[in-house]
């Protein structure tokens, strides 16, 4: 999938250097909404570790990732994820980040897009959802510009990078509304 600019890539493509890189760029303001990765990421060792899991992680078909490349430096400007995938029902969350210096820019959103018509077409979900902080507004915005519905608030629901118990806003996305 190539744009403009900008390329999603698939982890197979991904050196675990270059998306350290792209945590430690984004550590101070991502470490909150992202806690997980960016525990798996202190180091060079450790995010090749990461890297390794989530691969092992696709080839079982439980999760997928998808890397933003910016084709005018070759860096990976934003990761994307399927998570949660529940084969039974046909459903399963996505997340998303850009890097800091790409934000605004509706490449994040476009990506989103692509992974969406994935999710529904070759993984044959019928629902995607998707978890975001309360005061994470642009991703709220992302949700919403793909047509994205908000189904409500989960109470603390989501543990951040300081033990804190959070609420989140949960957003669903039907293939029937989806299609229309």
């Amino acid at each position: 999938m190539q744009f403009n600019n900008w390329k999603l890539d698939k982890i197979e493509n991904i050196h675990f250097k270059e998306f350290f890189d792209l945590i430690e760029n984004n550590r101070n303001r991502i470490q909150k909404t992202f806690p997980v990765t960016v525990s798996n990421c202190v180091d060079l060792k450790t995010t090749e570790e990461f890297i390794a899991k989530n691969s092992q992680i696709e080839k079982e078909k439980t999760g997928y990732y998808f890397y933003v490349r910016n084709l005018d430096t070759n860096k990976l400007i934003g990761y994307i994820g399927i998570k949660k995938i529940d084969y039974y029902i046909s459903k399963c969350e996505i997340f998303y980040f850009v890097d800091n210096d790409f934000e605004g820019k509706g490449i994040i959103s476009k990506s989103v897009s692509e992974v969406i018509n994935f999710c529904f077409h070759e993984l044959k979900m019928n629902k995607i959802f998707i978890c975001t902080s309360n005061i994470n507004f642009g991703s709220q915005q992302i949700a919403l510009k793909n047509g994205f519905v908000q189904e409500g608030t989960l109470r603390e629901e989501f543990k951040n990078f300081e033990g804190v118990m959070e609420d989140i806003n949960y957003y669903g996305l039907l293939k029937s509304d989806y299609e229309k």
